[in-house]
Parts: C-alpha cells; sequence; structure tokens
C-alpha cells in the first residue's frame, strides 16, 4: 500500500499488531465524520458538539478542524484550486490514520470539490474504515448573513477573492450519508442524527 505520490522504493510496513487487536485492547472503534458545506454553514459547531456529546459517552474522538490544520500541517498551502486540493488530501489521510487508530475524526472543512471528497472516502474505503459523509446545507444567505468572520463581506466587495460560494465554486455531494441544515434545526437534533448515523460503528 502506498500513499499518493510515494516514491517506488518506499515500501508500505505493515505492524505487528493489527487493527482488530488494537481495537479490542482499548474497546475502541474509528470513524470518520466528514462535515462539508459552506462557510459559516454550521459545520465546526455542529462538529464540536458531537465531539463533546462523543467525549460525554467515553468515547475518543478528535476534532480536524480545516483552519487548525491550516496552522501547521498545511500551513504552506494557499487557496488555489491546486492548493486546496492538497489541503483535503492532507486532511483525508490524517483523518484515515484517526480512524485507523480507533478514535472518531470529525473533520469540518469547507472542501469544495466533489473528487477530493471522493478521494477521502476511497482512501477510508480501501482500508476498511467507515467514513460518513455530512452534508450542512445551509442556504449561502442564511450563512451570509450570519458571516461569523467577515469573509462575506470582504468577498462582497472585491477585498477577497476566490471565495468559495461567490466567486469560486462548492460542488455539493450528490449522496451524502446525511443532510443537515443549521437554520431549519437545532444544533441538538443535528447531533442526534449525526450519532444516529454513526450508530453502531462507534
Amino acid at each position: 500500500m502506498t500513499g499518493t505520490g510515494a516514491s517506488p522504493d518506499v515500501v508500505w510496513h505493515a505492524t505487528g499488531v493489527d487493527r482488530d487487536t488494537r481495537w479490542a485492547a482499548t474497546g475502541l472503534r474509528g470513524a470518520t465524520v466528514w462535515f462539508t458545506g459552506l462557510s459559516g454553514s454550521g459545520k465546526s459547531t455542529v462538529a464540536e458538539a458531537v465531539h463533546a456529546r462523543l467525549t460525554g459517552l467515553g468515547r475518543a474522538s478528535y476534532l480536524l478542524d480545516g483552519d487548525n490544520l491550516r496552522h501547521g500541517l498545511n500551513g504552506d498551502l494557499g487557496f488555489s484550486p491546486s492548493d486546496r486540493s492538497e489541503n483535503i488530501r492532507r486532511v483525508g489521510e490524517v483523518a484515515r490514520l484517526f480512524a485507523d487508530a480507533g478514535v472518531v475524526a470529525l473533520v469540518p472543512v469547507i472542501s469544495p470539490y466533489r473528487a477530493d471528497r471522493d478521494r477521502a472516502r476511497a482512501a477510508h474505503e480501501a482500508a476498511g474504515l467507515v467514513f460518513v459523509e455530512v452534508h450542512v446545507d445551509t442556504p449561502l444567505a442564511v450563512c451570509e448573513e450570519r458571516d461569523p468572520k467577515g469573509l462575506y463581506r470582504r468577498a462582497r466587495t472585491g477585498e477577497l477573492t476566490g471565495f468559495t460560494g461567490i466567486d469560486a465554486p462548492y460542488e455539493a455531494p450528490e449522496s451524502p450519508e446525511l443532510v443537515l441544515d443549521t437554520d431549519r434545526s437545532t444544533i441538538a437534533d443535528s447531533v442526534k442524527r449525526v450519532l444516529d448515523l454513526l450508530g453502531g460503528g462507534v
């Protein structure tokens, strides 16, 4: 097994302790919940609430926030289409490793391109790991009204270019496992639907 772009001289090293043994030792089961949607849609809010709920239930989870990852792992990337794709490739690989370790990886990232999200899904499926896509489908008008970071205002005035949903595309999922609209449902209801979706997978 090799990663994207791996040298042909790099060989996947299989560890002496397999996943079933590791998961049995800790009582954990890993999975990735991928929250995609426009800026201001409520992705991070729902993911944080799911994180808190899982923690309260004694389940190991970790929030892989897109903005936080751009402070470190992806700090060398900009917002060109190619950089955005590489950003999501890296996030997907990290999420896969967390899931393999037995942790529920919660990934709230805009991830505007369908092919990039599909690649993250395929990497999980190839590894035999659960991957669920949650489309936080809050209308653009609502996201723009919220504008928690002031980014829509800057995009509308031309101060910020290449902003998803305004002058850069967002490709909505075609068959997500779950669709949420945080303008029409409460956070508590959204959390319940995500946990119901995971079901026995965690």
